[in-house]
């Protein structure tokens, strides 16, 4: 698997992608500001960086200017933020940065974007605006995650998910049908918010890592939102 480097001042997003991270098999290594994240990277060479755009001390794009003027961008880097502007995602874009993830991050777009930076080679940034037939899109249309792969937009994909009715086999043991039914119970929110932990955990009353640790404990399929074009 792989070494990555988080890059946030946020304790609580740095604990929550570390904890995901490492669940998924990599080796999280982890930064609260530009300086710590300098040290890292020269130290381990991680395979991918998860940069925060606002930092107290060097913002992100600025320190993702450092790496590719010194020649340190070898890996690639996605920029996370809640607060950025479509100049920015094409900044970073034209700077070199792979992808972006809007805070708050949902856990399909998360998987989704290291699984596709880590088998991906470093290639030069796409143009931020693109054409396809029957399709004129303008830098006005661009949503910021737009923005960052060059206006691409994503697959449909007909997935109806879970449903809110379903039926439960009553005749096993207790703790099975108990099981069975919060399974299904998460599996239907985690639809429903389209991935969202925060908005899970806010509908369910519980806390984000505990939400995440029950999720493994039940076998939801958290690999699935691997394969959904988002």
């Amino acid at each position: 698997m792989a070494t990555i480097l988080v890059v946030d001042d946020e304790l609580g997003i740095r604990d929550l992608l570390s904890e995901i991270l490492n669940d998924e098999g990599h080796t999280v290594e982890l930064a609260e500001n530009a300086a710590q994240a300098r040290s890292v990277r020269t130290q381990l060479r991680p395979d991918l960086v998860l940069l925060d755009i606002w930092m107290p001390d060097t913002d992100g794009v600025t320190l993702l200017k450092e790496w590719a003027s010194s020649g340190m961008l070898t890996m690639p880097v996605i920029m996370m933020s809640g607060h950025a502007t479509i100049d920015t995602a094409v900044e970073a874009t034209r700077i070199g940065a792979t992808a972006f993830l809007e805070k708050p991050i949902t856990l399909q777009k998360l998987l989704k974007a290291v699984d596709i930076g880590l088998n991906k080679s470093m290639h030069k940034p796409v143009a931020p605006v693109v054409q396809k037939p029957g399709l004129q899109m303008a830098p006005a249309d661009l949503t910021v995650e737009a923005a960052m792969t060059g206006g691409t937009l994503p697959e449909m994909v007909l997935d109806i998910g879970p449903q809110s009715h379903q039926s439960f086999n009553l005749d096993g043991p207790l703790r099975e049908a108990r099981d069975e039914f919060e399974k299904a119970y998460f599996e239907y929110h985690l639809a429903k918010e389209s991935g969202s932990m925060t908005r899970v955990a806010e509908k369910t009353g519980l806390e984000r890592t505990h939400l995440y640790r029950k999720l493994k404990q039940l076998g939801v399929d958290l690999a699935r939102s691997k394969r959904n074009a988002l």
